[in-house]
Formats: structure tokens, sequence, C-alpha cells
């Protein structure tokens, strides 16, 4: 999805845009697959506003997804907001206002809070797709679980726990570090 700063008027330019199961695919698994899988398309709400050194961008979405259970390994089916507000800034404008240290800098990896929510563009086309990406991205959380209270499985047997005890022997200690039991601490 691609915008021209031409587009954006006074008002500033309101989109809403559907956000494509293969699109979504493709954004949680596009660095490193987040075991995340859609359920299906995603409405995007955008709203574009001219400021005096770029575009303001604000956006949000809700996004159904669903993966495995990080204890039990159950189907967990989760709905993930997804706002964001971005500072989009003009390359030629970005370059024009900075020295030779600020350029060394940027150059070197340093991170700049005064800049942490601006965006490059080239000044005349937005794309909205890598943007939406990695917002979406950013909003996954690291692991899901079924439940809070979610017991997983035995590391024995592999039995799960939220379904009924197994018989495997709890305060089972792994022989490798049955010495440890041994040593006195002052």
């Amino acid at each position: 999805m691609v915008v021209t700063v031409d587009q954006i008027r006074e008002g500033g330019l309101s989109l809403d845009e559907t956000l494509s199961e293969s699109f979504l695919t493709h954004a949680l698994a596009e660095v490193k697959d987040t075991g995340f899988r859609p359920d299906g398309p995603a409405l995007l709400h955008v709203k574009l506003q001219k400021t005096g050194s770029g575009v303001l961008l604000r956006g949000s979405t809700e996004v159904a997804v669903h993966t495995l259970c990080r204890r039990c390994l159950a189907d967990v089916h989760l709905r993930i907001p997804v706002s964001f507000t971005l500072n989009l800034v003009a390359q030629a404008a970005r370059k024009g206002g900075e020295d030779e240290d600020d350029e060394q800098t940027e150059r070197a990896g340093t991170f700049d809070l005064e800049r942490a929510d601006e965006e490059l563009f080239d000044g005349k086309t937005i794309d909205l797709d890598p943007l939406v990406r990695e917002q979406v991205l950013l909003a996954v959380p690291m692991h899901a679980v079924c439940t809070e209270d979610c017991r997983g499985l035995c590391g024995t047997c592999g039995q799960n726990l939220n379904e009924g005890q197994c018989d495997c022997a709890r305060g089972q200690v792994d022989p490798r570090l049955a010495a440890l039991k041994n040593i006195k601490l002052n």
C-alpha cells in the first residue's frame, strides 16, 4: 500500500485497508518465524497528517492469531491490538539538518531517543507495508499460554497436567546434579 504525499490534504487522509491473511503470515515470519499464524484478514485504520517536518502516521488494527501454548502445546487463539504513531521524516529534510558529527553517530549505530519514533521516507511516497509489518511484529507477545495457571506437560512422560495427574515420581533429581545435594554452604 503506497500513499503519495500529494494525496494528503490539509485535514489529513484517512484510510481503511484490509491486511490480507498472506500479508500477515509474511509479517509474522519475515525475520524469524514467531510461531504465530493469522486466523484471517484484519482491517487497518490509518490517519496521515502533514506536519512541518514530514507526515504524522497513526494506525490501529486488531490481528487474530493462533499458536501453541508454551507450557502444554494446546492451541491458543489471541486477538492482538496493534496501535502505533510514527513521525515520517523526508530523507532530504533529515540530511539537511545534520552536521558531520550526527552523520558519524548515525553510521556508528547509536540510538537517539529523540528520533525513536521517526521513520525516513523519500519525501514523495510512503510505503505503508513495511511500517505496518514492523508494528504487527512488535505487538506480538514473545510467548502465549492457554491460561495463566496452565500446569504444562510432565517432563518425564509428557502427560498434559491440565487434564490429570500422571504416575511419575515428583521431586526426582537429575542424577547429573545429585552430587550438588551434598554441598554445604556457610
